[in-house]
C-alpha cells in the first residue's frame, strides 16, 4: 500500500504507512476508552465486510487508535490486522490521536438510518421493472464481455 503524509497538531510530519501487523505483537497499554462496548457486532461487520478503517500503532507496535477494532480481530481470530503505523514519539499526540478518532465522527440520525434501510430493501428487493431491466443489462454485458 502506498504511504501518505499527514501533519500533526504540532506540526511534526506523520508519514503514514498502512501494514499488515501480527495481531500478537500490538502491545495495548492503559486506554482512555473503559467501556469497548459491543465487540461482538463489531466483529460481525468485520466479518461481512472487511477491516475498513486501519487502526494506528506506533513504530513499537503500541496501539493509539483502533482498541475496539483490534478486540474484534482477536475475537474473529485474525492473525494479522491493518494498521498505520505513526511516527509520532510525543505521548500528547499520540493520544490526542486517540481522543480524536472518537470524537470526531458522528451516528446516522434516525431519518438517515431509515433512508439507507429503504435503498437497501430496494436493491435487495427489485420490482419487476428493475428486475428485467438489470437482466437486459447483464445480457449485453456478457455479450460484450463488459466488466463492471
Amino acid at each position: 500500500m502506498s504511504a501518505m503524509t499527514a501533519i500533526c497538531p504540532h506540526g511534526t510530519p506523520w508519514n503514514n504507512k498502512i501494514m499488515n501487523i501480527p495481531v500478537a505483537d500490538i502491545i495495548v497499554k492503559k486506554r482512555i476508552r473503559k467501556d469497548p462496548g459491543d465487540i461482538e457486532s463489531l466483529a460481525e461487520s468485520l466479518k461481512r465486510y472487511g477491516q475498513i478503517s486501519p487502526i494506528v500503532i506506533s513504530k513499537k507496535n503500541v496501539l493509539i487508535a483502533g482498541g475496539r477494532r483490534l478486540e474484534a480481530a482477536k475475537l474473529l481470530g485474525w492473525r494479522t490486522i491493518n494498521a498505520i503505523i505513526s511516527e509520532s514519539s510525543n505521548e500528547l499526540e499520540r493520544l490526542e490521536i486517540e481522543v480524536e478518532e472518537n470524537v470526531q465522527r458522528r451516528d446516522f440520525s434516525m431519518e438517515e438510518v431509515a433512508e439507507a434501510t429503504r435503498k437497501i430493501y430496494r436493491l435487495k428487493n427489485p420490482g419487476f421493472f428493475r428486475r428485467i431491466l438489470n437482466a437486459i443489462i447483464r445480457f449485453f454485458k456478457k455479450l460484450f464481455k463488459i466488466e463492471d
